[in-house]
């Protein structure tokens, strides 16, 4: 188990994303998943309000009614830790001091629970003064509802000024920020927001750790690939509303489309590494990527999702995986290309 910052907090080192729940995994599946993940040791679950009202016939929310559902049936809720964010639910939009409360009791709601243990502001919102979110989650942590602030997809800059902010107040700053960090995307995390999290206390659970994907090798030929040209054709219908297929093709097309953005030939570069190292210990891509991201400064737990159960073993390996020395030279040098 590794320390979630200075929050007292243990967690396993690898969180499991939650987003698939609701979207690509039904209940059902996504029930198999959470089992599988606490069987393999895994304790540290993320989800959020706005999962997934991005889909058709959704409304947000579905992803934390899943987990509600699997904790009332499993009544293990003290056993796991449950990190939720605010800001992009349809009916529960910005960090508004009123709204970031009544989202949180919805959350809880639909978790089936009376605390978070994580709470992120999921996006950065220009139109709230920051001191006024900052209170709201203050007050929130003091009346118990929350254990832990977290920030998700918060610059450098503006996480300094969280800081700022606790620090003149009195305050408990954020222990989690989760920032988009992995081998084809270094930056702005490196730059701009390891060095405002060093020697703070404050974890790093960075997301898309496979970078959708894309580091585990299957999408090396998306350009190209007859598999993926249905979905990059529907793709080019979601934003119009043309195309009503069901969640499968929406789930298939939207994989495609974030992939797609890490398609390069220094991105192709780091994934040939990978694979060489993966190959060299027999183990998957997935492993390796995860134990690359682990390993970096200020990374507490990388945050991968298992669609189905069949893909959590690479996952879980991750988290025991020790690469060389060598190993890590190589991935380091390679990924430094990618811009």
């Amino acid at each position: 188990m590794a320390q979630l910052g200075r929050s007292g907090i243990d967690v396993f080192p690898l969180v499991l994303g939650g987003n698939t729940f609701g979207w690509t995994s039904d209940e059902a599946t996504s029930h198999r998943v959470l089992d599988a993940f606490v069987a393999g040791g895994g304790n540290f679950i993320d989800t959020a309000d706005g999962y997934s009202a991005f889909l058709p016939g959704n409304s947000g929310g579905e992803s934390e009614t899943i987990i509600g559902s699997w904790l009332a049936g499993r009544k293990n809720r003290d056993a796991v830790v449950i990190g939720t964010k605010v800001g992009e639910h349809p009916g529960f939009k910005g960090l508004a001091a009123a709204n970031v409360a009544a989202a949180l009791d919805a959350s809880l709601t639909r978790l089936g629970t009376d605390y978070v243990d994580v709470y992120y502001a999921h996006f950065d919102d220009p139109k709230t003064p920051l001191a006024e979110t900052v209170e709201a989650f203050d007050a929130l942590r003091k009346a118990g509802k929350i254990r832990a602030v977290a920030l998700s997809n918060y610059t450098g800059a503006r996480i300094a000024e969280w800081l700022d902010s606790c620090h003149r107040e009195g305050y408990e700053p954020p222990t989690v920020v989760q920032p988009h960090y992995n081998l084809v995307t270094r930056q702005p995390y490196e730059r701009e927001i390891a060095p405002v999290l060093a020697g703070k206390g404050i974890a790093a659970v960075p997301y898309f750790a496979l970078a959708s994907g894309f580091l585990t090798g299957k999408y090396r030929r998306i350009g190209r690939s007859r598999k993926a040209m249905p979905y990059l054709a529907l793709a080019g219908g979601l934003l119009t509303g043309k195309h009503r297929r069901n969640k499968q093709d929406f789930g298939g097309a939207i994989r495609h489309i974030l992939a797609g953005r890490y398609f390069s030939a220094a991105g192709l570069a780091v994934v040939e590494v990978v694979e060489d190292i993966a190959s060299a210990r027999g183990v998957e891509m997935a492993t390796v990527a995860i134990a690359w991201l682990r390993d970096r400064p200020g990374v507490v737990a990388p945050l991968a999702s298992a669609r189905t159960v069949e893909q959590l073993p690479a996952l879980l390996a991750s988290a025991t995986l020790e690469l060389s020395a060598d190993e890590t030279a190589a991935l380091d040098e390679v990924s430094a290309r990618v811009e």
